[in-house]
């Protein structure tokens, strides 16, 4: 048996912009990438905390450092700049990994940079 479980989420980031005429998906600052273990056309799902809106789509890489968190194509009319969201990244694993799985949450500041200690968390 397989099993769907979190693999890690960026937790309360702040859309920075939204780009309606672009090709779909969510571009997300290379550092906060990093630190949640997300790759470069990932799959993910979003949450706006907002307005309860829910979606799926892919990550592109942002430049690093800028904190850019930018919703392209339709996704850009699920949110708008100021936005807190969720992104977050799941994964397939055995009931036997399943057990001892722990996700990476990240808790990124204000400004969606990372502050130094304590800004991920396992489990």
């Amino acid at each position: 048996m397989l099993l769907t479980l979190m693999k890690s989420k960026l937790h309360r980031v702040k859309v920075t912009q939204a780009e309606l005429n672009y090709v779909g998906s969510i571009t997300i600052d290379e550092d906060l990438m990093d630190a949640a273990g997300l790759l470069e056309n990932e799959q993910v799902h979003i949450v706006n905390n907002n307005n309860g809106e829910r979606l799926i789509t892919y990550v592109i890489k942002g430049e690093r450092g800028t904190g850019i968190i930018c919703l392209n194509g339709a996704a850009a009319r699920r949110a708008q700049p100021g936005d807190v969201i969720i992104i977050i990244a799941y994964c397939t694993l055995t009931a036997d990994e399943a057990k001892t799985h722990k996700p990476l949450v990240v808790f990124p500041d204000e400004n969606n940079r990372l502050v130094t200690g304590g800004q991920a968390a396992r489990g």
